[in-house]
């Protein structure tokens, strides 16, 4: 690596990176700056950005719009505490996001990460039954599935997927079964359902996509089966859509493909541009029904510390307004067709099983993985930023990226697998 400056030598020895074997790993690149949909590393290397920083940076890095509205919300209130006060951005946030959801999802719960939304989101569940006298201990969750890093997001997650594999003996036991692609799978998932609804709280999934499970596609219909399912066993459904959100897969929500109405939705990436940490649970008004009540131990006890942060809400709310002034839904079509020309080629590549795209998501999977962490180099050699995981190399790319600045992410891909 070229030399570093004196921040990274002096620091690098203190951190703890994520998902990473620190003593067999290469080093990370230091970032010195961000635009548009480059990264500029400290020795001025400027690499196209194909994964939009886990797919977060939906508008590109340094948007003056969000921007703008960050600075002005830091000059009067960067955060106050939510507990018995409240801000104008959050409350903003709030009205807004109901308003774009379907069906009576009303109730916001503004928190800092989405493992911590989908956490509340089971809360919500489990509290949902308590309250009504039942004790409902469990969720129903799907191979290929992930939900986050924390104790409770780890136990829905799939078991099988490696990353989580350690702790299988402190996680909470759950029920792990497929997810139905077909009618005949949904018939008997249905059945599963039944049989066990008077220990299941909820259903959780990620609509269209498993993304760290591998970036694993299904159709709508399957959401649709979830939801009939669940409204004949009588159990609550979660969606998760914090990497599906605001048009990722096309639509500005998944759910909006099925149309279906969840319990409970989770946000988070995009909902604030990639600029700050920033998360939502949404429930629908008949959830939060169960909560309101005159006995205070019928409340969700839960409370970020920066539950509502102010400056959050307004970059999120700059977000949303930048959704709602483009036609984000033609810029994600033109991705999609794009990629799915460019990355064709890649089919009849050595060592490479199959090609998809959905929406701004490209993958090529590969036969033999073994070696692809050899991968992550050649792609910054050829100046571009794309992390492959697990079997897959993927795309995910700021979805106002420009047609050459993706051909070049898409060249890459072709180059570096043989294509």
């Amino acid at each position: 690596m070229p030399q570093t400056p004196n921040w990274y030598d002096e620091g690098i020895g203190h951190i703890w990176l994520p998902y990473t074997q620190m003593k067999t790993a290469v080093p990370p690149l230091p970032v010195v700056s961000t635009n548009g949909v480059r990264l500029t590393l400290s020795d001025g290397r400027e690499l196209i950005d194909g994964i939009a920083s886990w797919w977060a940076a939906a508008h590109g890095y340094n948007h003056p719009h969000i921007l703008d509205a960050m600075k002005q919300q830091l000059e009067a209130m960067p955060h106050a505490m939510f507990g018995g006060l409240v801000n104008e951005p959050a409350l903003k946030l709030a009205k807004r996001l109901a308003a774009m959801m379907p069906g009576d999802l009303n109730r916001v719960f503004i928190a800092e990460s989405g493992s911590v939304s989908v956490e509340v989101a089971m809360k919500m569940a489990l509290q949902y039954y308590f309250n009504r006298g039942e004790k409902r201990t469990k969720f129903v969750h799907f191979r290929g599935t992930y939900h986050g890093d924390t104790l409770g997001t780890m136990a829905v997650c799939d078991p099988e997927e490696g990353m989580h594999g350690l702790f299988g003996d402190v996680l909470a036991k759950n029920l792990l079964t497929d997810l139905p692609r077909t009618q005949e799978a949904a018939d008997q998932f249905a059945a599963f359902l039944k049989k066990h609804a008077s220990d299941v709280a909820a259903v959780i999934t990620e609509p269209l996509v498993q993304g760290a499970g591998g970036m694993l596609f299904h159709q709508p219909e399957t959401l649709k089966w979830l939801r009939e399912a669940c409204n004949d066993a009588g159990v609550l459904l979660i969606v998760d859509e914090i990497f599906t959100g605001f048009y990722r897969t096309g639509s500005r929500f998944a759910v909006d493909q099925a149309g279906i109405v969840p319990d409970m939705l989770t946000l988070s990436k995009a909902l604030s541009g990639g600029v700050s940490p920033l998360s939502v649970c949404i429930a629908r008004e008949s959830v939060f029904d169960a909560f309101y009540d005159d006995d205070p131990s019928k409340a969700l006890m839960h409370g970020p510390t920066y539950m509502g942060h102010a400056l959050g809400c307004a970059a999120a709310n700059a977000s949303l307004d930048l959704f709602e002034r483009e036609d984000y839904a033609a810029k994600v079509h033109a991705i999609e067709g794009q990629m799915m020309a460019e990355l064709a080629p890649c089919g009849f590549a050595p060592n490479v099983k199959s090609v998809r795209v959905k929406g701004a998501i490209g993958v090529v999977q590969l036969e033999d993985a073994s070696a692809i962490e050899a991968l992550k180099p050649k792609f910054v050699e050829r100046g571009v930023w794309i992390r492959p995981f697990r079997d897959i190399v993927y795309l995910t790319p700021p979805l106002t990226i420009g047609e050459d600045d993706l051909g070049t992410l898409t060249g890459a891909i072709r180059d570096v697998l043989g294509a």
